[in-house]
């Protein structure tokens, strides 16, 4: 619902004003259409350290073996920014991989003049895809709305102006108030609020579906059912620091994900596609990363006196590893693991501590 306010611009849903702050009116213009990209706002685990983009390599790896090495493989970077991780990514692969690897970069921004012309960039991801499809903090930026419990106990939109002031509209109906019913019940005291994440159900299922065989990863923070945050995660970033969202295009609007919702919708999108898939796995970027090899732990003392060289580059390589898996910081974000047509390429099972 979209109401006229006296003098300082419309009220709408938290939705349509952080797409058109994100993304512009008609796909022109918006916070990530800027030239600096979302580097110059904040940091991802694919800026903190190359050891990101070598352990999704290595991920690519395990999921080309689950797939019998075909003569083509495909890796996708959804919401690529300016191509820092598919480029590392190849970089990282063997050379015999890398030969066979198809890239896309999947990003509404303008190319970068510098990417590999080998890189592909595209609006959306391409279909019958046999590979990788890797969304690194995608989802959280599928704009959604947000709603707040009013003093009769009903959930209702909140609507907002770009300078950020706030109003409860209409009550909540339909689909969003079975998704809420369903993953985020918000029955109960006044001022509670919930992030109603339909939208971003609907994308990763749709993502999901591109693979004919391989895997689709979502990296994000992220939240289950026995665990949401009460007063919802709505929040801004500007030049690296957390801001109260503004959708006037000034800052990045974010909002963790209900990666359990989303690991059902992208079940059942698997499922369509190879009804033998396995069903999805969430774990921490802690866990996972460790299966893949990132570790942080320091290397011996002697190294240091046999070759003092060696030992400062694998303190340095120990202290991003450290970074990407600390607990309380990038270590847990959540991984979605969703196979289609394929066994679980992150073997033995990690734990999720």
């Amino acid at each position: 619902m979209v109401v006229k306010a006296t003098g300082s611009g419309e009220w709408r849903g938290w939705r349509a004003a952080t797409r058109e702050a994100l993304y512009g009116e008609d796909g022109t213009g918006g916070f990530y259409r800027r030239s600096e990209g979302p580097a110059g706002h904040f940091r991802t685990s694919v800026h903190a350290s190359p050891l990101f983009a070598g352990a999704v390599a290595r991920l690519l790896c395990r999921v080309d073996e689950a797939l019998g090495r075909p003569s083509s493989l495909d890796f996708v970077d959804m919401a690529a920014g300016r191509g820092e991780l598919v480029t590392g990514v190849l970089a990282a692969l063997p050379a015999e991989v890398a030969a066979r690897t198809r890239a896309y970069a999947v990003e509404i921004a303008d190319r970068p003049a510098d990417l590999p012309h080998r890189i592909a960039w595209l609006p959306a991801p391409p279909r019958q895809l046999t590979g990788l499809l890797f969304a690194n903090e995608w989802l959280d930026n599928v704009p959604v709305e947000v709603v707040e419990v009013d003093p009769a106990g009903a959930a209702r939109l909140v609507l907002v102006q770009d300078t950020g002031a706030e109003r409860l509209g209409e009550r909540v109906s339909g689909a969003e108030a079975e998704w809420l019913a369903r993953w985020w019940p918000t029955a109960g005291e006044e001022g509670l609020r919930a992030e109603v994440g339909l939208p971003r159900d609907t994308a990763w299922a749709s993502a999901v579906s591109c693979l004919e065989d391989g895997l689709a990863v979502a990296v994000d923070y992220g939240h289950r059912a026995d665990a949401r945050p009460p007063f919802g995660t709505l929040t801004g970033f500007r030049e690296g620091r957390e801001t109260a969202p503004v959708p006037d295009g000034s800052c990045d609007i974010t909002a963790h994900v209900a990666l359990d919702a989303c690991a059902a919708a992208g079940a059942t999108a698997a499922k369509a596609t190879a009804p033998e898939s396995d069903g999805p796995r969430l774990l921490t970027q802690r866990a996972a990363l460790r299966a893949l090899g990132v570790t942080g732990a320091r290397p011996p003392l002697a190294l240091a006196s046999t070759d003092p060289a060696a030992y400062v580059r694998a303190l340095a390589g120990a202290g991003e590893a450290a970074e990407l898996i600390a607990p309380g910081g990038l270590g847990d974000f959540g991984w979605l693991l969703q196979p289609v047509g394929i066994p679980h390429p992150l073997a033995p099972e990690p734990t999720t501590d």
